[in-house]
């Protein structure tokens, strides 16, 4: 006789189990991953966060830079603008005497029975317009400018034969160069603040 045993239970008890051992396995590998991706986006979160402080102070710092920037090229500009001023004032500093030392030259160098209608400045050019009672009168005149140290070049541009009174007079127009004036040394300048 054999005996018959029921192994049935038995297989549905240890597949139970094991069902039950799988189920506590998945649910702990799922609570495992879940908190791995928590930690995971929470980690990149931060650093996120983090980079777009860094981000934003840099842009701040960036923005302040180009504020500074700005100002520094307007001071630019303004030194710029007070070069230039100085240099005006120091050229005018230097020319103030001109018109003085112009008119005392002219007057040196005519010659007596020479007597000026006008005279006109253009820039570095001097016109002058005068009558003489001879040629020979305006060839000296043209010859005593040659020689000056203020003016060079002297060229006559006209010469015409006029009847005044009963006299023959040589109406004349001619152009000088002015040299420009010769740089103030340290000694002759005013000192700094004293103008």
């Amino acid at each position: 006789m054999r005996i018959r045993i029921n192994l049935l239970p038995h297989r549905q008890i240890k597949r139970a189990e094991r069902q039950r051992q799988f189920n506590i396995m998945a649910a702990a590998t799922l609570g495992v991953a879940i908190a791995i991706i928590f930690l995971g986006y929470t980690y990149i979160s931060a650093s996120i966060d983090s980079q777009n402080s860094r981000n934003q102070r840099l842009k701040d710092e960036i923005a302040k830079l180009d504020n500074q920037i700005k100002e520094i090229n307007g001071l630019k500009g303004k030194i710029n603008e007070l070069k230039d001023r100085i240099q005006a004032v120091e050229s005018l500093q230097n020319n103030r005497s001109q018109g003085v030392i112009l008119l005392d030259e002219i007057a040196r160098q005519l010659p007596e029975a020479v007597s000026l209608k006008s005279i006109r400045q253009a820039g570095d050019t001097v016109t002058l317009e005068g009558v003489a009672d001879t040629n020979a009168r305006v060839a000296v005149v043209v010859k005593n400018f040659g020689n000056s140290k203020v003016f060079s070049s002297p060229q006559l541009i006209q010469i015409v034969a006029l009847n005044q009174n009963n006299q023959k007079l040589s109406s004349f127009t001619m152009t000088l160069k002015l040299n420009p004036a010769p740089a103030m040394t340290e000694e002759a300048q005013p000192p700094k603040g004293k103008v």
